[in-house]
């Protein structure tokens, strides 16, 4: 086994083991919407309502949660939800146009039968010089989701540029999460045939001095809602869906086969 393919295996694997932590997405047993009206939900403490910018929870005195009392949680739209321990679950409280929660449970029979990723064998050929075009500004762009009527608005700091098989691509990069530079999100020839249809998402270190980048496709992942229902995940921007197959990365999981 080669150095590439070790590297890659080992990513891979932590890959599929982040996937199944206890409160990991896998996890997710519930989604509810909240609205104006107060309102109770099986398996999570409090009542609860929107106000404004703001979800908020009253907790009886005898409830058993994160918080006490009543607590206000104003959140960045498409940004990360706040996790609040009930028990051996958790409650998500997300914002995403308006404000939702979800309940994650390690018993979740997503989790429970979860038995990997299915991926392409990793080939160095899918890892592809680039480089980053910076726009004078960070701009805002607004993307469709995997919710009928739900949109989700993020900051692209500029594009991604490289070439396959003589023909030069660019792509709409959004801030990236986890140490890396970039995230973008795309479809390609193979999504809906070999890869989940709606999305795949790549992370991109940042540039050199030189403003040359790496796109390693390889890593390729697939986004919550290929595992699950109760996502609301983001699609690519119109320009991020590439009209070649790119066979590398993960492919459509093995329950949704």
């Amino acid at each position: 086994m080669t150095g590439f393919e070790q590297a890659w295996r080992s990513w891979h694997a932590e890959r599929e083991r982040a996937l199944a932590e206890p409160h990991g997405w896998l996890s997710i047993t519930a989604r509810h919407w909240l609205t104006p009206e107060p309102q109770r939900f099986d398996g999570i403490p409090g009542t609860w309502h929107e106000d404004g910018d703001a979800a908020v929870v009253v907790l009886d005195p005898d409830e058993e949660f994160g918080v006490s009392g009543t607590t206000r949680f104003e959140l960045v739209n498409s940004g990360p939800g706040e996790m609040v321990k009930a028990g051996d679950r958790v409650v998500e409280v997300a914002r995403r146009s308006g404000y939702l929660l979800r309940l994650r449970d390690p018993a979740a029979p997503v989790r429970a039968a979860f038995r990997g990723v299915p991926a392409y064998e990793p080939d160095p050929a899918w890892v592809l010089p680039g480089r980053f075009e910076p726009y004078d500004e960070p701009r805002p762009v607004t993307v469709g989701a995997v919710v009928e009527g739900l949109s989700h608005v993020y900051s692209s700091p500029g594009v991604l540029r490289f070439a396959h098989r003589g023909e030069e691509f660019a792509l709409t990069a959004f801030n990236g999460k986890g140490g890396a530079a970039f995230s973008v999100l795309f479809t390609d020839a193979t999504s809906g045939v070999t890869t989940y249809a709606a999305n795949r998402s790549l992370s991109v270190a940042g540039p050199d001095a030189d403003g040359r980048v790496e796109l390693d496709f390889n890593r390729a992942v697939n986004l919550p809602c290929a595992f699950i229902d109760l996502a609301t995940c983001p699609l690519p921007p119109p320009e991020n869906r590439l009209p070649f197959p790119v066979e590398a990365g993960e492919q459509i999981p093995w329950e949704r086969r």
